[in-house]
């Protein structure tokens, strides 16, 4: 169950939000397109209650989610019948990603694979170009090559007018793609940090024997890789499954670094 949530989402930015299983993330999504309510409190987006559903909200929200039905209809007769409701879509920019996924206008949704049918979705909500697009879990199904091309069209589809939110687990999936992370555990935010301030202030890697002292967190079946306060030290790649395990264990040490910085 989600607990006090308070949330601000900027354009230009793809989010991170990362939990374990059963932590609420497909809950909150819900929750930002007004499929579910909260109990107290509200989301908005640009002025306007979602939980309302109203036309001026929901044209500017896409979501991906992890679990759906599509209906057994040629690629092209869906785009036709859902596009309408997207001012926004871009036919080219869906037929680009589509042929960038191998895949044909002709086909028929209902022949094709799971993963393939995602891609369908996924090419589908960034071309709807809304101020807001949700992702659950939308690397579920896909193979590693997939996983790669995923990574490759999102990067090119974020610009300073939409803001994307992508829901996962699988925390390596999203290396090198976002820019922000969100972080949820029993049904808190407990992270809340962009990569650039966690680039400045902490240094992921092995550390020397002398510094294991100074490690906020460890783990030893990651190569003795651990977290260490960057102070001095020169700037790391972020190891995004190291610090959402490091968040989970020693979160509180961890944000007073960061909120050090700010």
């Amino acid at each position: 169950m989600l607990k006090s949530i308070d949330m601000d989402f900027t354009a230009g930015n793809i989010y991170g939000l990362f939990g374990k299983n059963g932590e609420g993330k497909s809950t909150l999504l819900k929750i930002m397109t007004g499929l579910l309510f909260p109990k107290a409190g509200s989301c908005m987006l640009d002025g306007y209650e979602t939980g309302k559903r109203s036309v001026q909200s929901l044209q500017h929200i896409f979501l991906v989610p992890e679990d759906f039905e599509l209906p057994g209809i040629p690629i092209r007769t869906f785009e036709k019948a859902q596009s309408c409701f997207y001012p926004n879509f871009s036919r080219e920019q869906f037929y680009e990603l589509i042929a960038e996924f191998q895949l044909s206008p002709t086909d028929v949704i209902s022949r094709l694979s799971f993963g393939q049918k995602k891609k369908v979705l996924i090419a589908f909500g960034i071309a709807t170009n809304t101020k807001l697009l949700l992702m659950d879990e939308p690397t579920n199904g896909l193979d590693i090559p997939s996983k790669s091309q995923f990574r490759k069209v999102m990067a090119s589809a974020v610009d300073e007018t939409k803001c994307i939110v992508i829901s996962t687990h699988q925390v390596r999936d999203l290396h090198s793609l976002i820019n922000h992370v969100m972080i949820l555990n029993n049904g808190q935010v407990v992270f809340d940090q962009s990569l650039d301030k966690v680039s400045d202030g902490l240094w992921f890697g092995k550390p020397a024997a002398d510094e294991l002292s100074n490690a906020i967190y460890a783990e030893s079946t990651f190569g003795g890789k651990a977290i260490l306060p960057r102070l001095d030290k020169n700037e790391t790649e972020v190891d995004l499954e190291l610090m959402f395990n490091g968040v989970l264990t020693e979160p509180n040490r961890i944000n007073a670094i960061l909120n050090q910085k700010s």
